[in-house]
């Protein structure tokens, strides 16, 4: 296990307005280190690379973290590992620049992400190819808005389990929106473009206010 959590692509423009925290993927269980040859970490600095551009023009700076460990871990009386590592970053970037945050998640990323929304700088999730079990809670998303896609040909994550998940999530939230990315699949491989395109959209949409 790595000491701590570290940002490791902060990509900002001279002035940000706001700021996209990104949150990579992982696994159900793992205690191995996030290290240079995680699949997971890397796709996530993808999605930072490729998303930087736009938002940059639009004075969103981006900033991606990366966990002490690859898996959720889920235990009992405990917080799951990514957890308290979001809540690292979100302490970090108010910290350094006190900014609101939409957090841009992938999978695991995601579910860590919809776990800390609850946090004050943050104005929404932007969710890709989720990971949220049946009775996932929604309660930090209270107020915020979430935006989520997903693929019909994911065989990692559920489709039909993110459309669930934001219809509950929509009792609570100022607005929560679901994509049907079409016959794709989790990696974000197929139709990256357009995930790309989606992600972004979404993460302007959330800041539409500022």
């Amino acid at each position: 296990m790595t000491d701590a959590p570290a940002f490791t692509d902060i990509r900002l423009p001279k002035e940000p307005r706001a700021i996209a925290l990104v949150l990579h993927g992982g696994a159900e269980t793992g205690t191995a280190p996030v290290d240079a040859r995680s699949l997971s970490w890397r796709r996530g600095r993808v999605l930072t690379r490729h998303l930087a551009p736009a938002l940059k023009a639009d004075g969103i700076g981006l900033m991606m973290l990366r966990y002490r460990v690859k898996g959720w871990n889920a235990r009992p009386g405990a917080l799951p590992d990514p957890v308290p590592d979001a809540r690292w970053a979100l302490d970090e970037i108010r910290r350094l620049h006190d900014l609101p945050v939409v957090i841009v998640g992938h999978s695991m990323g995601a579910r860590t992400a919809v776990a800390v929304a609850d946090d004050p700088s943050v104005r929404g999730v932007v969710a890709l190819a989720p990971w949220f079990p049946k009775d996932e809670p929604v309660d930090a998303l209270a107020g915020k808005v979430l935006h989520a896609a997903h693929g019909r040909s994911d065989r990692i994550t559920s489709a039909k389990a993110t459309i669930r998940y934001v219809e509950r999530a929509g009792v609570v939230t100022k607005e929560a929106t679901f994509v049907d990315m079409g016959p794709v699949g989790h990696y974000l491989l197929r139709q990256s473009r357009l995930w790309n395109l989606v992600a972004t959209r979404a993460v302007r949409e959330t800041l539409l206010d500022l």
